[in-house]
């Protein structure tokens, strides 16, 4: 009584405070998220009743409460969205129960052969299509721009009647109602009341937008597409892939929840909504291509992890985009390590474009280009040659914008050098159309992602073949260049390299988790589109696409969410973090010729764990990966203490009375599918569980491949296993031979029993102890 009693008194005083701000002229409100961890009643409204007290209180009246309240958070755990004030907001965050009061963020969004590439397809017996049934059974929540339901491969055609545990809905809005729903498609949802009360309302007749779940953008039905997408003979794109577009589990469930638009970006508010009727609305598997860069706002702060963290204690698996910041060291986003991170890698399909000179000599580059017009040969020159009047030699080179003279460049092929400040070769086709040039050669590092260009012509080549041109440019009196027609290419090129614009770990928030998890292709993926969604284009006006190209670690995301969701399908038992495991422990280090998975980037280089977490998915070895490095709810507690976290906080969160007692290297000892130790000091024994999901009597022996610079030993380096004993601990032990201040280093961690492979990468930094201090 007496605890309630102060409750109370603190309520009343912070209260009257707070009112008396309200006779204060403010000069703004914002949009506040307010988080209370998990629900403390399980009637939704009585949840949502305390939300409105809460608001009633501060803000004078229940009409005041309702005006400022976006979204009541009351399904899959506690808190509101509402326009408060900062001095409101800064207020509110001391009540008791709240855990963190956080700013609406704007969030930004991060095939025909991608499937048969990962060896997903049903002419394989024991594969994981055919065990898995193609997913059958399974709901994949998609949290993006929405979808075209008209697309062919939504059509419900052989799909079964909606499964008795779902409880979602079909709401209906703008060019969207409930025929749009079928067996496919099985519930969709839209939020926008965050979005505008950041930007205002939006009048979708000025801006090709709907206010309903139909995607005016095309990001959203190209991941749900990739994730679930029905078969689909005889897809191209202009003439280009042509094959069979499907999804990786074609006979699994969609719900769709609208999160984020085509005029830009997706409010937290609104992403927090979904989560929580996700939650309510019983879907398996989350797949979130959604992120903001770093800085990282902590796990109690950032509405992606909380959202997560209560889909994952749910059962629900959750896969995110690892973001696009790449290829720079500390950028990788959603680390949380109850979710799946997934970085972009390339496939083995290439778009091989002919450039042949005046002298008859050819140069491959790559390209979209089904165009006449190129037949011909057209003059070449090179964009620092025709530098309009005052502009800077480097912008003129990588034809930045209005660095070149209209008059020089008008009617011929331009040859563009990339400046380390240009991401793709946007801006300069940009330029060369805007002085009317015939082409484009756009030399840059080395990659394989290829830039849509509809106006002209635009060939990607190397720096090598750029020189080449450049060469020929200026031996030659009347240099000119005509080009091929793209063809499509496959088996032809190394693959699985890891993209150059994927991003990179360490993870900048807690470098004891690797981040990202997997890799899976994110480049130049072909699948469904929003017709609705028109080109960029000055000149030709393209056709409404229905399959488009596109590349990110948000085209990546899918493909690791249909594999999760077919993992689900073939072991309904297992937890997200067995799932991820299963993925970790057998992702591959090499490409299909045998040689060493690489990454793009400035050099390009051999992967390491920090480009794709445990290596390249294997989806078909992931059904049987012998052993697991399981988690739960009290991991993840224990890791937000170690975290440094309140108790308070950790207890709202998790719904259970928390007291914190960690070790000083608990974060090592997280049961991860990896082990990542930032500040090696000479000496450090971490420990794992593993838990035998292969045969039940089975032998496993240790084998170490040590991150330079470390001795690594393991105990006991034999671990048997039988009918009653399924879970075994070990303890690895990591010795630094080195004396100087170390860079991080790589390694594995193997267990074998003769038929399974069982790999963890290793990563260790030494740190020398008051090595700062003597400098």
């Amino acid at each position: 009584m007496a605890s309630l009693w102060i409750h109370s008194i603190i309520f009343f005083v912070l209260v009257m405070q707070l009112q008396s701000l309200l006779l204060v002229a403010l000069a703004s409100s914002n949009v506040h998220i307010v988080y209370m961890g998990e629900r403390q009643h399980d009637e939704p409204e009585l949840v949502q009743d305390s939300h409105h007290e809460i608001l009633s209180n501060i803000l004078g009246s229940h009409e005041a409460a309702k005006e400022s309240i976006l979204y009541s958070y009351k399904h899959g755990f506690s808190g509101f969205a509402a326009v408060l004030t900062e001095s409101q907001a800064k207020l509110i965050a001391d009540f008791p129960g709240v855990v963190s009061v956080v700013p609406n963020r704007v969030l930004s969004l991060q095939t025909t052969r991608s499937w048969d590439f990962l060896q997903v397809k049903r002419q394989i017996a024991n594969g994981i299509l055919s065990m898995s049934h193609s997913g059958n059974g399974i709901i994949i929540g998609v949290f993006d721009t929405g979808i075209w339901p008209e697309s062919e491969s939504f059509k419900d055609e052989g799909m079964g009647e909606v499964p008795s545990h779902w409880k979602g809905i079909c709401q209906t809005g703008e060019k969207f109602n409930q025929s749009h729903c079928n067996r496919k498609i099985i519930g969709a949802r839209w939020y926008i009341k965050g979005y505008e009360a950041e930007f205002g309302k939006l009048n979708t007749s000025d801006v090709g937008e709907y206010l309903s779940p139909r995607d005016a953008s095309g990001h959203g039905t190209h991941t749900s597409s990739t994730a679930a997408g029905a078969p689909i003979e005889n897809v191209n794109f202009m003439g280009l892939a042509q094959g069979l577009a499907r999804g990786g589990a074609p006979s699994a469930w969609l719900a769709v929840y609208k999160v984020c638009w085509s005029t830009g970006g997706c409010s937290s508010a609104d992403l927090l909504a979904a989560f929580d009727h996700a939650i309510l609305d019983g879907v398996d598997v989350l797949s979130v291509s959604i992120g903001a860069p770093p800085p990282l706002s902590t796990y109690v702060d950032e509405v992606l992890s909380i959202g997560s963290f209560h889909a994952v204690t749910k059962g629900i698996s959750v896969v995110c985009s690892a973001g696009n910041s790449g290829p720079y060291s500390q950028t990788v986003i959603n680390t949380a390590p109850w979710v799946i991170t997934v970085a972009a890698s390339t496939i083995d399909r290439a778009f091989p474009t002919v450039i042949t000179m005046g002298n008859n000599q050819t140069l491959v580059g790559q390209a979209f280009y089904t165009m006449k017009d190129m037949n011909e040969f057209h003059p070449i020159v090179f964009g620092e040659d025709i530098a309009a009047s005052g502009a800077d030699e480097d912008d003129a080179r990588s034809c930045d914008s209005g660095a070149l003279n209209a008059t020089l460049a008008r009617g011929k092929v331009v040859l563009c050098f990339q400046s380390r400040f240009q991401r793709s070769a946007t801006i300069a086709i940009n330029t060369v159309l805007d002085v009317q040039g015939a082409g484009l050669i756009f030399a840059q590092f080395p990659r394989k992602e290829v830039t849509e260009s509809w106006d002209i012509a635009c060939v990607q080549v190397d720096f090598v073949i750029g020189t080449t041109l450049l060469t020929y440019i200026g031996t030659t009196s009347n240099p000119v260049v005509k080009f091929s027609l793209t063809k499509t290419a496959v088996g032809q090129q190394i693959s699985s390299e890891v993209a150059s614009f994927s991003a990179r770990g360490p993870s900048s928030l807690s470098p004891s988790v690797l981040k990202p998890d997997i890799a899976a292709p994110g480049v130049n993926i072909l699948a469904s589109w929003s017709p609705a969604s028109l080109p960029y284009s000055v000149i030709t006006k393209p056709p409404p696409l229905n399959f488009k190209f596109d590349s990110g670690t948000s085209m990546a995301c899918p493909h690791i969410s249909g594999i999760v969701t077919l993992l689900k399908a073939i072991h309904p038992t297992w937890s997200p973090a067995a799932i991820k495991s299963a993925l970790v422990t057998t992702a591959s280090l090499d490409d299909e010729f045998g040689e060493c998975i690489g990454a793009e980037g400035s050099p390009h280089k051999q992967a390491d764990p920090f480009d794709y977490g445990g290596g390249h998915v294997d989806p078909n070895k992931a059904i049987d990966p012998g052993l697991i490095y399981d988690m739960g709810v009290s991991d993840y507690t224990s890791f937000l203490c170690a975290m440094g976290y309140n108790n308070s906080a950790i207890s709202s969160v998790t719904g259970t009375s928390t007291q914190c007692y960690t070790s000083a290297n608990f974060l090592e000892n997280l049961n991860l599918p990896s082990i990542s130790i930032p500040e090696l000091k000479e000496k450090l024994t971490v420990t794992r569980t593993v838990t035998n999901v292969g045969p039940v009597n089975s032998v496993y022996t240790a084998f170490v491949q040590a991150p330079a610079g470390t001795v690594v030993s393991v105990q006991p380096s034999i671990l048997f296993f039988n009918s009653t004993i399924r879970k075994l601990k070990f303890k690895v032990t990591f010795h630094s031979k080195l004396r100087i201040q170390g860079r991080y280093s790589f390694g594995n961690l193997i267990w074998e029993d003769g038929f399974h492979v069982v790999r963890i990468p290793l990563i260790v930094r030494t740190v020398i102890q008051d090595f700062y201090a003597d400098t």
